[in-house]
This record gives structure tokens, C-alpha cells and sequence, in this order.
């Protein structure tokens, strides 16, 4: 497996590994997030122009999984990470936040901070075992209470959802 930055000709790629990582949430009981569709080209360029979209490739160099990020409120913040259902389970995901952390951390960006569902195994749960804790209400910046009123504005606190921190290593 390889990490580097996305190509602006492998946005439409990123578009598939979200829709076949997603189809994983019907069989929890989540059809609407299933059927979401995945940030536009546009959205995904807007990423891949700032430096803050890295992919994964098998050995025949074929994208299998991707992590977009962005600043918020001065911290690394991992939009979305996803990863083909095929290869799932082989540390792609935890891959990509390390190579995100050592970028935060050469670029002396202090933290992590992501939001997801508390209930989804491969969301909270996976991320708490990736050394990310559950921040509280209180400890919310400005910028994580305006992503997590996003966040309700587009229906997905129909399932509690909590923010999450991780320091980086430098």
C-alpha cells in the first residue's frame, strides 16, 4: 500500500470508494447515510488544490481508500475517510490518519478532530481505538460547533453523533 496526494483526474475515484464504503451503513439500519451521495468533483478539488486529500493504492497502484481534511479552528480536521469494503480490515484507515498526523505534525498543527456516529463500529469506536477521545460539549470550538450544526442541518443527528480529539505527536 502506497499513501500519496490525490490527482485532480482521481476525484471521480474518490466519488466510488464513498459510495461502496457507504453502502455499509444499510446493513445497520442507515439507508439515508447509504444513499448520500459523496462530495461533488468540485468539493473533492477544493482539497486536492490545498494539499489536504491523500489516497491509497493496491499494488497495481488502483485507489482503494482516501482521507480529505481541512483547518478548523487551527487543528487537522478529518472531513471524511473511506475505504473500499474489499479492502477493509487491513489498516488502510489507521494508515491514513498517521500519515495525516505526521503531516499535521510537521506543520506543527497541535491536534486531530474529526465528528461521526457513536453507534457505528467502524466509526467512534474504531476512531477511540486510533487514540481519539470524545470531546464534551463544553470543550467545542467555535469551528467544531459550526461543523456539527452543519452537520444537523443536513439530517445526520438523526443519529447521536459526537466530535473527536487527537493530540499530535511532534
Amino acid at each position: 500500500m502506497r499513501i500519496r496526494p490525490v490527482r485532480f483526474e482521481e476525484l471521480p475515484a474518490l466519488q466510488d470508494i464513498e459510495r461502496a464504503a457507504g453502502l455499509r451503513f444499510r446493513d445497520i439500519g442507515m439507508p439515508e447515510i447509504a444513499d448520500d451521495e459523496p462530495f461533488t468533483v468540485n468539493e473533492l478539488a477544493r482539497y486536492q488544490r490545498a494539499g489536504q486529500a491523500w489516497s491509497a493504492a493496491d499494488g497495481t497502484g488502483h485507489l482503494v481508500a482516501y482521507l480529505i481534511a481541512d483547518l478548523v479552528d487551527g487543528n487537522m480536521h478529518i472531513e471524511q475517510v473511506s475505504v473500499r469494503p474489499d479492502s477493509a480490515r487491513r489498516g488502510l484507515g489507521r494508515a491514513l490518519i498517521e500519515h495525516v498526523a505526521d503531516h499535521a505534525a510537521a506543520a506543527a498543527i497541535p491536534a486531530l478532530t474529526l465528528t461521526t456516529f457513536v453507534h457505528v463500529p467502524w466509526n467512534a469506536p474504531y476512531y477511540a481505538r486510533c487514540g481519539f477521545r470524545r470531546l464534551t460539549e463544553a470543550e467545542l470550538t467555535p469551528g467544531l460547533r459550526e461543523v456539527r450544526s452543519q452537520e444537523a442541518a443536513h439530517g445526520l443527528d438523526r443519529w447521536p453523533r459526537v466530535a473527536m480529539h487527537r493530540e499530535v505527536r511532534r
